[in-house]
């Protein structure tokens, strides 16, 4: 599986959010400019970031030749894609041993407050680089992350709270 393509989608992505989302990389301070690994241990690539507000880095690569990395968070991409949209307890997939974190520590605490404070969804975040297109693009990918979930399990959209 060629993975640039999958780079240049998650930086168009992380872009994105940097201006939907200034203060969540704001929010990391001085650990924005350390390197992670996120690692879906069930998928054959990691992906690897460092969330600097004024210059993000992200891209897709092959498991074993990532570079050396600041902090390590690793576990099925169900687990990780449910922290991001608060479905799951990090503190209770950590102690299940569902999700590993390595190295330094604040930095990988300091990522998940900003990431919980911003209350992050990956459909919406998708939908809204395609500007105008963005509400259309959003109630079909809300369409598709249910019908994904039903099949894989993975919910792929935060759980939306009525008014």
């Amino acid at each position: 599986m060629p993975l640039a393509p999958l780079s240049m989608a998650l930086k168009i992505l992380v872009r994105s959010a940097v201006h939907r989302h200034p203060a969540m990389f704001a929010r990391l301070g001085d650990q924005a400019g350390k390197r992670f690994v996120i690692d879906p241990t069930d998928l054959p690539f990691v992906v690897v970031m460092t969330p600097r507000l004024d210059d993000p880095e992200i891209e897709a690569v092959r498991r074993g030749e990532e570079p050396a990395a600041d902090a390590r968070i690793a576990g099925p991409l169900a687990g990780l894609v449910g922290l991001v949209h608060g479905n799951y307890d990090g503190d209770a997939l950590f102690f299940s041993r569902d999700l590993s974190v390595e190295g330094d520590m604040s930095a990988v605490v300091a990522l998940r407050n900003a990431l919980d404070d911003a209350e992050i969804d990956l459909v919406a975040e998708a939908a809204a680089v395609l500007g105008p297109l963005a509400n259309p693009a959003e109630r079909v990918g809300r369409i598709a992350a249910g019908v994904a979930e039903r099949i894989t399990g993975i919910a792929f959209a935060r759980t939306r709270s009525e008014p």
